[in-house]
C-alpha cells in the first residue's frame, strides 16, 4: 500500500480509532489518546516487508521530538500494517521484532539510547528507545488469543515511557492500570498472565501480547 492513497489510510486509521473508541476496549490510557485527538495514526504496508521501516522510523522520531517538553500526557503513535494475512501469535511476535530491531539499526545511525530506560530486553525496565525517547509498545492483530488484542490489522502502537513515570509521580499510575486490567479481565473471561509480572519480569515480554514462559528470551539486540 502506498501513502498517497490517502482516503484508503483514512479509513484504516478510523477503524482502529472504532476498536479503542468501542465500550469493551479495555485501555484506560489508549482511550485517553483517542479522546484527546492525541492517538496519532501511520498506516503502512506488510508488517513482514521492510520497504517502509525508514519512513516508520522517520515519523516515530518526530512523533518523539514533538512531545520532547512532556507537556502533554496520553500520547500515543500506532503504525498499523496492511497485509490481510492472519499470523499466528509467533509469526507476528517474530515480525514485530523484526521490524523493531530495524527500526533501531536505523534510529542508531543519528540517536542515541535514552538514558533513563534499559537497553536490555531481558530487563524488566528495558523500553524500546526511538529519536532518543523510550516507548513501551503495544502489539495488536487478529491472530492475538486475548480479545482486547485482537484487532483485525497488525498493528502496533508506541507509547513514550515518560507518560508512565509522570503518572506515577501524580499517583494516578496505579489506579488506571487496575482499571484497565480488571476491564481486560472481565473482556477476555480471565487475567492477563503477562501484565501480573509487570515490573519482575523482562517488560519487553508484554509486547506482542502472547503468552511466554520464563525460558523466552526477547529476540532483540541493542
Amino acid at each position: 500500500m502506498d501513502l498517497t492513497d490517502r482516503g484508503r489510510e483514512d479509513e484504516i486509521a478510523d477503524e482502529l480509532k472504532e476498536f479503542v473508541a468501542d465500550r469493551s476496549f479495555p485501555c484506560v490510557g489508549a482511550k485517553a489518546a483517542l479522546k484527546r485527538d492525541q492517538l496519532e495514526v501511520l498506516v503502512a504496508n506488510d508488517i513482514c516487508c521492510p520497504r517502509m521501516d525508514r519512513d516508520i522510523t522517520s515519523v516515530l522520531q518526530e512523533f518523539a521530538c514533538e512531545n520532547q517538553a512532556d507537556q502533554k500526557i496520553f500520547v500515543s503513535q500506532a503504525v498499523i500494517f496492511t497485509n490481510r494475512q492472519t499470523l499466528s501469535e509467533t509469526e507476528f511476535e517474530a515480525r514485530l521484532w523484526h521490524r523493531l530491531n530495524a527500526i533501531h539499526q536505523i534510529d542508531a545511525e543519528d540517536f542515541k539510547w535514552d538514558p533513563s530506560v534499559d537497553s536490555d530486553p531481558n530487563s524488566p525496565h528495558f523500553s524500546m528507545s526511538i529519536g532518543g525517547r523510550g516507548f513501551f509498545v503495544v502489539g495488536l492483530h487478529p491472530g492475538s488469543s486475548r480479545q482486547s488484542r485482537r484487532f483485525k490489522y497488525p498493528t502496533m502502537i508506541f507509547n513514550l515511557h515518560s507518560q508512565f513515570e509522570r503518572l506515577r509521580a501524580e499517583g494516578r499510575y496505579e489506579s488506571i492500570r487496575d482499571t484497565t486490567i480488571a476491564r481486560d479481565t472481565e473482556l477476555c473471561g480471565g487475567p492477563n498472565p503477562m501484565l501480573a509480572v509487570h515490573g519482575t519480569g523482562p517488560a519487553a515480554a508484554q509486547y506482542s501480547g502472547r503468552h511466554v514462559d520464563e525460558d523466552w528470551k526477547c529476540p532483540f539486540h541493542a
